[in-house]
């Protein structure tokens, strides 16, 4: 039932929930490849933790995605387990958002997570094990309180993307998780809202905080362990109460 063989592979790895992410499967697995586009950050990451394999590669392009995990395949064979992470924030609601914003923000937050499933999802397949793990928003199921339409849209098709690959792999040992969280402390939160913005959010949470990236690390982590294998196809909340399902 260990996972101390296992490769992981995490994207959006040099940012608050990313980083976390990576500090809590290090714990559990014997490698985990850390992707971004922030070189700098990567090498602050690997000065943390040596152990980690940074990679970078900028989303915004499918085909480097795709060159990505070619490579991750032919280096290191199978991830076992798969966090999309990576992701860009856009607040502009729609009548101001404008095609290239439209298209930068899907390719970043949906398309990569597809390509990086399509490629890796198979040797998965292949050994009867792995996990998938998305990261969602809540403005997906709220349709956006301080977030844009691109955004919302974007994370809703996460949401999607999580349900139809759950479906397909259920019989092979592969699970496909989502979590939707809501107002992570991350530096989103700090440059996208104002302060004002803030303090506002902060009075409709029923918890009366926002949530924490190690709070969002150990959920990735128990549903990338064996012991999460009997659970497909959900979206587990992390919105400190704003909304019950």
């Amino acid at each position: 039932m260990s996972t101390a063989d296992m490769t992981a592979l995490v994207t959006g790895a040099a940012g608050a929930i990313g980083s976390a992410v990576t500090n809590a499967l290090l714990h559990d697995c014997a490698r985990v490849i850390a992707v971004d586009v922030d070189e700098a950050g990567l090498v602050a990451l690997k000065n943390r933790h040596p152990n980690v394999i940074p990679m970078s590669a900028d989303f915004s392009s499918i085909s480097n995605v795709e060159s990505l995990a070619s490579e991750v395949v032919k280096q290191f064979g199978c991830v076992d387990i798969l966090v999309n992470n990576a992701g860009v924030l856009s607040n502009n609601k729609i009548i101001d958002t404008r095609n290239e914003e439209w298209n930068q923000v899907h390719a970043v937050n949906v398309d990569a997570a597809f390509a990086l499933i399509r490629t890796l999802v198979s040797p998965m397949r292949r050994q009867q094990w792995g996990r998938i793990v998305n990261l969602a928003s809540f403005a997906a199921k709220s349709g956006g309180l301080t977030s844009g339409t691109a955004y919302s849209v974007s994370k809703a098709a996460m949401i999607g993307l999580t349900f139809s690959v759950a479906r397909e792999t259920a019989a092979e040992g592969v699970t496909v998780n989502a979590i939707a969280p809501a107002y992570v402390m991350s530096q989103m939160i700090e440059t996208q809202l104002t302060a004002e913005q803030r303090e506002k959010q902060l009075t409709s949470i029923p918890v009366g905080r926002f949530c924490e990236p190690v709070e969002v690390a150990h959920t990735v982590r128990f549903l990338a362990s064996p012991l999460a294998g009997f659970i497909t196809g959900e979206v587990i909340d992390m919105n400190g109460g704003l909304q019950f399902d």
